[in-house]
């Protein structure tokens, strides 16, 4: 039989646990998004845009207010892909295209001079991770690493794909879980893994890291730490070296700190996150000397959600652009005035230094600052030299050529 002294010490700790349901409760309804909005200072109405997840028709895209330099001109290749994020391009020349919030896979395909947009898989955790190599397409989502194999064969019944999620073990957190995906000219598929808080100290050797498999996800190998939150990058077409954007922090005020762009030398490079961007020092971890890390090799501009970054490798453009970067920038949300919304090109010397970021495309955010039409999320160089842009927010991709 239980003591009176036990029953008082039992109902004393269910009251306990009960009063702290309520605080645990309110803790847990504060999105990961809005972690660090207290006390920072900034806007509380600051938020996420949320993508249009429904087909937006053809003439309701603002390609008409769209501009790109003297020379060029830009075309709505394809609509009606809604949440359309990064892309790769098969040996057939379809466009394959990963999403987040809407988890869908596309496959666009060139049918006598129109596209067509297929599902050809759905009901996945932000497929945001997309890569293709000898025949068989790849997709990364937050919980699966997914293989097709022979893809632009079957894409009306793609069938099955190769489950390898256990292979390559990545973390299943959803903040900042999202992936890009490529693979190396090493044959090997390179990832990221952001960081799953907005500013924390972590496992600096499982998060805010670019890391790299074979293609059957043995022989995990860490490229770079201390990049935050990278959803983008690429090799440079002379040198082999793999340089990559990065996504700051946010809640820290509207100027700092910027986006980045990073140039990975060495595999195991430290970029310097949480402690460092750059020679910014984060005010809400232990202080370091940022001369500990590896600098960035450009600032992008503070919270313009620089993302998916190609290098031209055609001829087509001219040779100022020949090796250069493109990089489109999503747009901020976390900045009172809003900035990005664009493509721009990190000028590159002969000796991989960057000279310069240039507007490239632009027209997505009208001149007030206030209002945006478009979100550019990636960019993909076509056989023929041309360049693709998905516009995640009206799921349409526009093709840049050469008048």
């Amino acid at each position: 039989m239980a003591t009176f002294a036990s029953m008082r010490l039992a109902l004393g700790a269910a009251l306990l646990a009960a009063a702290a349901v309520p605080a645990y409760a309110q803790q847990q309804q504060v999105p990961a998004w809005a972690v660090g909005r207290e006390g920072s200072g900034m806007s509380p109405t600051l938020a996420p845009h949320a993508p249009k997840l429904t087909v937006t028709p053809e003439n309701e895209l603002p390609i008409n207010d769209l501009r790109v330099p003297d020379g060029f001109k830009i075309e709505v290749w394809a609509h009606g892909a809604p949440g359309a994020r990064m892309m790769a391009v098969g040996d057939r020349g379809t466009v394959f295209v990963g999403s987040r919030v809407i988890g869908r896979v596309y496959a666009i395909s060139d049918e006598g001079g129109q596209r067509r947009v297929r599902i050809i898989a759905q009901g996945l955790k932000q497929p945001n991770g997309i890569a293709f190599k000898d025949g068989a397409l790849t997709v990364i989502a937050i919980n699966q690493v997914l293989r097709w194999e022979g893809i632009e064969g079957k894409l009306d019944n793609p069938g099955q794909p190769t489950d390898l999620t256990s292979a390559f073990n990545l973390p299943p957190e959803e903040h900042h879980g999202w992936k890009f995906a490529g693979f190396g000219p090493d044959g090997r598929l390179y990832t990221n893994v952001g960081v799953p808080c907005n500013v924390c100290e972590f496992d600096r050797d499982r998060y805010a890291i670019l890391v790299s498999f074979r293609p059957d996800g043995s022989d995990r190998r860490i490229e770079a730490r201390g990049i935050r939150n990278s959803v983008g990058f690429d090799f440079h077409p002379a040198t082999r070296e793999l340089w990559a954007t990065n996504n700051g922090r946010d809640w820290a005020g509207n100027d700092v700190p910027e986006d980045t762009l990073h140039r990975v030398r060495r595999s195991g490079e430290d970029h310097g996150f949480p402690f460092c961007v750059g020679d910014w020092n984060d005010p809400a971890v232990p202080r370091r000397a940022c001369s500990e890390f590896e600098q960035p090799a450009a600032k992008l501009g503070p919270h313009v959600a620089a993302l998916g970054m190609r290098f031209y490798r055609g001829t087509g453009f001219g040779a100022e652009y020949e090796n250069q970067i493109f990089i489109a920038r999503r747009g901020s949300w976390n900045r009172e005035k809003k900035s990005g919304y664009d493509v721009v090109v990190a000028k590159l010397d002969g000796q991989g230094r960057v000279t310069g970021i240039q507007p490239f495309l632009t027209g997505f955010l009208d001149a007030s600052g206030e209002k945006f039409t478009g979100r550019p999320v990636d960019v993909q160089q076509l056989q023929d030299g041309s360049l693709l842009v998905a516009d995640e927010q009206l799921g349409a991709i526009y093709r840049i050529s050469r008048r």
